[in-house]
């Protein structure tokens, strides 16, 4: 069954509805005309905007109907129910925030291989409503570019010119130069911009699939590099129609010439624009990005050395020149060695300063080696406040964050699942190193929902990026011992090309605790043999159609972490699954979108997991057909967490006899539907999560039976319309987030008022009314109990950049 797809007429119809109710209430009632205005006003937003939408989802349209009939408008206004006629504006803004993107991400996919269902679009910037090919925000503090913008522009901007190539080396700002373009009126008010970052590795075809979904398209299942060219030329022809198009090429590597050709068709508004490292002789347009001049080099590196109280020693202007002559004008340099440098003694930049210069300038060479060695010597986390131990395990996080691509996100939570056996850091330790790295413009963290929980925060859509050249600088303090003595081996596969030492050896042995293998999409799964009896933690990145598990994974005695991400545009069936049985002290899996078997059957021997991650995983099977009970092959697990599993409709019943489950989170999984009233056997549950489960009805009555439940999170849960009648029986919770419940219309069982140990909900403002009066009502068991009314992000300017 394909994927089903409807016109603007279905949502048009339904969203007339509402128009029409509102103006009919309007007319009728006098009471509450100022609060029906600004509802009617809201639509007014809205109507022009649902007329463009054109390919938007049936079930979108069957949910703004059910929302337009939402116990009847006229119900509100007949009872009174002021209160919620505001809620009900509210929540026309939100419900298209929440669904728009889920469904609008979604539309563009027709998932293959016979999987007849919508697949969230979520490569690196999918979930949180980012679009593939969005131009990113240029630097808060930026210095010393106007001129070169000027240029650029104009150089751009010439007729002639159909591919435009900016080249510098690394960390000389060329991309931030191109966020800054892409702001500029004449730019973004003129163009359709398409900003791509493109990989050491780049695939063709997952570049025009990003293009595709990007517009909102159907992706096509390309037949061969050609097959994708032409489509896209089709698409880009359409487009054109509309607005010229500018197209960004971000980071292209030395040797993708051809791949850039493929990208030049002669057709009037048109344009590329590429940022690399080379030059590329073929290509006669280009513009050279120079360093900093000494005088705004300065600005830039006394901005990061300051910090925020403007409390920081900064040295006499002689010491600053020589600092700035040891950058050489690199912006990245000046801001790593800034930010290492704020807040230090006198002493302590007088004693840097005899270390690193000599008079010479790190241009003197290949400026990117020299550049290196520059970022090399921000590695030493010397700090007063900071243990020696702790000083070295930041070094060693710094190093561990290159297990992954270049230009990819990286998961917080893989963080926290390979820092937990490296280091014996938790969760707090994990995103206090990342600030410290961070705050050191060594990696950037991006955190994408401020949660305010106190007890159970949920890191799932957080994630870090780093520079390319970072990962070089972290790859390259990895291999300062050799290759059988490293503890960190990080290697990157292009095609079958495996490294010398490797092919040489027959069986190559290595004392690694950490093992990170990246292959790109022409990697075959040939893999040569090793000897990894210390691996701890074992990272695989992939890009192929099929993925297999390479063989010497059963010989990995202590393996205790596996993270496996595919970086592909669909989900991957995951070979030799089976291998992980003889890894009998593995404790934390983590799979992005992969295809598995029987997780149960497979792990039965080795009975130590404890945390399980699935992300973006087909799971159909993955629970099922185990020829023992789930609880008896998995008698340690702790934790389970499913985020975007997309064919994920019930929970299998197994899992609620796991008694050591702590842990359940099940978020963005849009057709669960239903919970098993099994859920209440969880004796020992103590976080459960089901945020954005969007067709959720329920929680089963059992709920009431987890009494050792501390966080409840329902956020987003739109068709949850009752709590559990017993829910007060959750006698040890503390938090309950439910803000976005817009089916619950605001209505809580009496029993609520029986949860004494509560001491934070996060709602909407509609229902944090009605917890404040409970609050009063019963001052002596809530007294200490904090409304937090969740934070209101209703902008629908985004929509019309959606469609």
């Amino acid at each position: 069954m394909a994927l089903a797809f409807v016109g603007s007429a279905a949502l048009g119809e339904a969203f007339a509805v509402l128009n029409r109710t509102v103006k009919d209430v309007i007319t009728k009632t006098i009471a509450f005309k100022s609060i029906l205005q600004q509802l009617k006003s809201t639509l007014d937003v809205l109507d022009p905007l649902v007329k463009d939408i054109q390919q938007s989802n049936r079930e979108l349209g069957r949910e703004a109907r059910k929302y337009s009939n939402l116990t009847g408008w006229k119900h509100f206004v007949r009872y009174h129910y002021a209160n919620k006629l505001c809620s009900l504006d509210e929540a026309l803004g939100r419900f298209f925030q929440i669904h728009i993107p889920a469904w609008g991400l979604r539309n563009g996919i027709e998932v293959l291989r016979g999987v007849n269902d919508l697949c969230a679009q979520m490569n690196s910037a999918g979930i949180n409503g980012v679009l593939p090919c969005a131009v990113p925000k240029p630097p808060d503090f930026t210095v010393g570019l106007d001129v070169s913008l000027k240029e650029l522009k104009m150089e751009l901007l010439k007729e002639e010119v159909l591919m435009l190539v900016l080249t510098a080396p690394g960390g000389c700002g060329k991309t931030t130069l191109v966020k800054m373009l892409c702001q500029d009126e004449d730019i973004k008010g003129k163009y359709e911009i398409l900003f791509v970052m493109v990989t050491k590795t780049p695939n063709l075809k997952d570049i025009i699939r990003r293009i595709f979904r990007h517009k909102g398209d159907r992706v096509p299942e390309f037949q061969s590099d050609e097959d994708a060219i032409n489509r896209l030329k089709q698409l880009l022809n359409r487009i054109k129609q509309q607005n010229p198009i500018l197209l960004i090429l971000d980071d292209v590597w030395s040797g993708s010439e051809s791949l850039l050709e493929k990208f030049k068709f002669h057709m009037t508004g048109y344009k590329i624009l590429v940022t690399s490292r080379t030059a590329f002789p073929r290509f006669s347009c280009k513009y050279k990005l120079e360093p900093l001049r000494d005088e705004d080099a300065t600005k830039l590196f006394r901005h990061s050395a300051i910090l925020q109280d403007g409390n920081s020693y900064i040295p006499d202007d002689d010491t600053v020149k020589k600092i700035v002559k040891f950058c050489g004008g690199f912006p990245l340099a000046l801001e790593v060695i800034g930010s290492y440098l704020r807040g230090e003694s006198a002493a302590t930049w007088e004693n840097r300063m005899q270390n690193w210069t000599s008079g010479d300038s790190i241009l003197d060479s290949v400026p990117e080696d020299h550049l290196l060695k520059c970022l090399q010597s921000s590695l030493e986390f010397s700090d007063k406040k900071v243990k020696p131990k702790y000083e070295v395990i930041m070094k060693e996080c710094f190093m561990d964050i290159g297990s992954f691509p270049e230009d990819q996100r990286i998961r917080v939570a893989s963080l926290i699942d390979m820092w937990e056996e490296l280091y014996e850091l938790d969760e707090v330790g994990t995103i206090a190193n990342l600030l410290e790295i961070s705050s050191r413009n060594l990696a950037n963290l991006v955190v994408t929902r401020r949660d305010a929980s106190e007890v159970g925060r949920y890191y799932a859509e957080d994630f870090v990026l780093q520079h390319d050249l970072l990962r070089e600088l972290a790859i390259h303090q990895c291999r300062q011992e050799p290759i059988e003595k490293t503890k960190k081996l990080i290697i990157d596969i292009s095609g079958n090309n495996l490294p010398k030492w490797w092919t040489e050896q027959k069986e190559q042995h290595i004392s690694s605790h950490l093992l990170s293998i990246s292959t790109d999409e022409n990697f075959s799964s040939s893999w040569c043999k090793i000897q990894p009896p210390e691996v701890k933690v074992l990272v695989l990145n992939f890009r192929t159609e099929n993925y297999t598990l390479p063989e010497f994974v059963e010989k990995m005695e202590e393996l205790k972490v596996l993270i496996v991400t595919n970086y592909g545009s669909f989900p991957v069936e995951l070979g030799n699954f089976q291998l992980l049985g003889s890894a009998p002290n593995l404790k934390r899996i983590r799979l992005e979108k992969v295809s598995i078997p029987s997780i149960c059957k497979t792990l039965s021997a080795s009975r130590s997991l404890e945390k399980i991650s699935l992300f973006m995983c087909h799971i159909g099977h993955a629970f099922r057909n185990c020829s023992i009970q789930i609880s008896d092959a998995l008698p340690n697990l702790r934790e389970i967490n499913m985020d975007y599993c997309i064919n994920l409709v019930e929970l299998p019943a197994g899992i609620f006899n796991i008694i050591s489950l702590k842990k359940l989170n099940i978020t963005n999984c849009h057709k669960l539907s239903k919970l098993p009233e099994g859920l209440g056997k969880l004796g020992n549950l103590e976080v459960l999560r089901l945020r954005s489960c969007t067709e959720l009805l329920e929680l089963p009555e059992s709920t009431g039976s987890l009494h050792n439940l501390v966080v409840l999170d329902i956020s987003d849960c739109l068709s949850i319309s009752k709590l559990p009648k017993h829910i007060g029986k959750l006698c040890n919770m503390k938090e309950f987030h439910m803000k976005g419940c817009l089916a619950l219309c605001n209505q809580l069982p009496p029993s609520i008022m029986d949860l004494e140990h509560l001491k934070l909900v996060v709602c909407d403002e509609g229902m944090a009314k009605r917890w404040e009066s409970i609050i009063k009502e019963f001052p002596v068991h809530h007294s200490g109990t904090q409304i937090k009314v969740a934070e209101k992000d209703i902008n629908l300017k985004w929509l019309r950049n959606h469609f």
